[in-house]
């Protein structure tokens, strides 16, 4: 399935036009990829445990988040997520979870498999996020240098010729 470009500044301000005022004490953080858009924003601090309202504002806000996600699907071919986050508490409601197929040497199957041996990962797949998670996690700053670094070639290639 071909999906039109999609420019999370884009997202982000279509969403600010159709999201109640009330859920977020911020503008919700927006990501995008290739398949799916998640927006995750910050609620008001009540008394009361973080996780019981998290859990309340899911059940509350559901059938409006449904009807934006929708919106925002037939615009994007996306996948919308949603999250919530309170203090240091954060929720996703809904992600999206896609197949990523790739070919393992002997040797990287062996990490995923030693993953799966100590209880780590009950799968192959399981295991592979696993690593990326952890990657991902070790690597925050590098990684954003490097998105940081494809974004100014993005603007460079958009100021060469036509």
């Amino acid at each position: 399935m071909s999906r039109p470009p999609c420019d999370q500044t884009e997202v982000a301000t279509w969403l600010s036009q159709r999201l109640p005022n009330e859920w977020f004490v911020e503008p919700p953080s927006v990501r995008v990829d290739k398949d799916e858009i998640l927006v995750v924003g910050t609620l008001v601090e009540a008394d009361g445990q973080a996780e019981t309202q998290l859990v309340s504002f899911r059940e509350q806000t559901r059938q409006q988040r449904i009807e934006i996600a929708e919106g925002a699907q037939m615009m994007w071919k996306r996948s919308v997520s949603w999250g919530a986050r309170l203090g240091d508490v954060e929720a996703r409601f809904t992600t999206a979870s896609v197949p990523v197929m790739t070919r393992l040497r002997f040797d990287e199957r062996h990490v995923l498999d030693t993953l799966i041996d100590a209880g780590v990962a009950r799968s192959r797949s399981e295991a592979l996020a696993w690593c990326v998670h952890q990657v991902g996690k070790n690597q925050e700053e590098w990684i954003g240098r490097l998105k940081d670094a494809m974004s100014e070639v993005e603007r460079i290639r958009g100021e060469g010729p036509k």
